[in-house]
């Protein structure tokens, strides 16, 4: 049985380290979320996640499948139609992606309030 070594993110050398950088990110997030109910394509894709530019919308996209966490299906009609959905292994990332985003909205009101009492003592102090 091969020996496989010890992961730790919080090794500077660890490769794990890409990984959680790539799902920390929140358009990788936000498109996992997207993904999550089926296969999109580019224009969808971008519609549902508000705010994301094309160039950036394509890079996440191929670092994804880079990753193995989504696939790309590019069928031969004209105009060529491409569809985006997450693989197995990006599937495991819906449960905990949505669950970051569900915090963020149930908590937004506090973050807010929390920030605003920063600055506000920032100001004085």
């Amino acid at each position: 049985m091969p020996q496989h070594p010890d992961f730790n993110v919080m090794t500077a050398t660890c490769p794990s380290r890409t990984s959680l950088a790539r799902i920390a990110n929140k358009w990788t997030a936000m498109v996992v979320i997207a993904l999550s109910s089926g296969r999109l394509r580019f224009r969808d894709l971008r519609t549902t996640v508000d705010g994301i530019s094309a160039k950036v919308l394509t890079d996440t996209l191929r670092d994804l499948e880079r990753d193995g966490l989504i696939t790309r299906h590019v069928y031969a009609e004209v105009p060529p139609r491409v569809e985006y959905e997450l693989t197995a292994l990006g599937c495991t990332l819906h449960m905990p992606l949505e669950a970051l985003g569900r915090w963020a909205e149930e908590h937004i009101e506090e973050v807010l309030a929390a920030r605003e009492d920063y600055d506000a003592r920032r100001l004085v102090g």
